[in-house]
This record gives C-alpha cells, structure tokens and sequence, in this order.
C-alpha cells in the first residue's frame, strides 16, 4: 500500500459509527484502558457534531468509502490561551508505516497554525511507541504534567509543540 491510495479529508457526519469503531478497535488492540480514555467518550460516537465548532476540524483517512484512521484537532479543554489539542489520532495496522501519521499530522498542525493557536498539546501512553515517535519526531516535547482537563485521567504522558517555531 502506498499513501497516494487514501484521501484525508473532513469526517462526514454518516461516518460517526465507523470511525468510533475503528479507534475503539485499536484501543482494544493496543490494551488501553476503557475508562479515563477516548475509548470512554461519549463524544467518539458523534465526531462530526463536536468538529464543527468555530477552530476544529477532525479529519479521516478513506478508501473507496471505508475508513482506516483519523484525527482532530480543536481547543484544549478547560484551558485559557491559545492551545489547541490533537484529538483521537488512530490508525488501523494496514495503514501503518506508510507516511500517513506524518501526512495527518502535517495537515492537522497546519491547520492549528491557520486556526491561530500557537502550541499543540497531546496525551497518550507509554506503549503507543510508534506514535510517541512521531510526535517527537515533529517537534513534540514532554511535559511533566497535563494541562486543561480532558478527562483522560488514564493517558499518563503529556506533550506539547511550539508551533510558531519547525
């Protein structure tokens, strides 16, 4: 599989089931937490509602109408300032190492930039190492504590990028 066979584009709101059940599949894959994680969210089951605020997108990866994979980015939650956070960033395995979590993220951070936030927060976990090695590899740095209050009282590792510097 190449990346030039996929689309990322905006979510529609006909594909809220699918990729709910995607990212719940790769939580499950990868053992997360059910509780104080995305698995949780009552926002997972209608991601293209809670994007359509003013400065929030979330984004999907498509092929021939089936999705493999998203990401969103929007205000972090119970913060003043302009941060905004990288929201419900999953692929499944058939997509993975092909440059697409580069190109997602590429695209998502641009448009944090053109939305006017100046830094990009994020939470995850420890085994999600191919991940975590994107983010660091795109300039995210850990932070020692989370900031705002997502809820995802679970996710144990916080990173943040400056994005008014590459």
């Amino acid at each position: 599989m190449t990346p030039n066979n996929f689309k990322i584009r905006e979510i529609k709101p006909t594909e809220n089931a699918q990729i709910a059940k995607v990212i719940r599949a790769i939580l499950i894959e990868y053992g997360v937490p059910k509780v104080g994680t995305a698995y949780a969210d009552k926002m997972l089951d209608s991601l293209s509602d809670v994007y359509t605020i003013e400065n929030a997108i979330y984004l999907v990866v498509e092929k021939h109408g089936v999705i493999y994979g998203g990401a969103g980015i929007k205000q972090l939650d119970n913060y003043q300032g302009k941060i905004c956070e990288l929201q419900k960033m999953y692929f499944l395995p058939e997509i993975r190492g092909i440059g697409l979590g580069n190109k997602m993220l590429d695209i998502c951070l641009q448009k944090a930039i053109s939305f006017g936030f100046e830094k990009c927060y994020l939470e995850t976990l420890p085994y999600m190492e191919e991940a975590r090695k994107l983010y660091k590899k795109a300039g995210f740095k850990n932070l020692n504590a989370p900031m705002g209050n997502t809820g995802h009282f679970s996710c144990n590792l916080w990173m943040l990028k400056n994005l008014q510097c590459k």
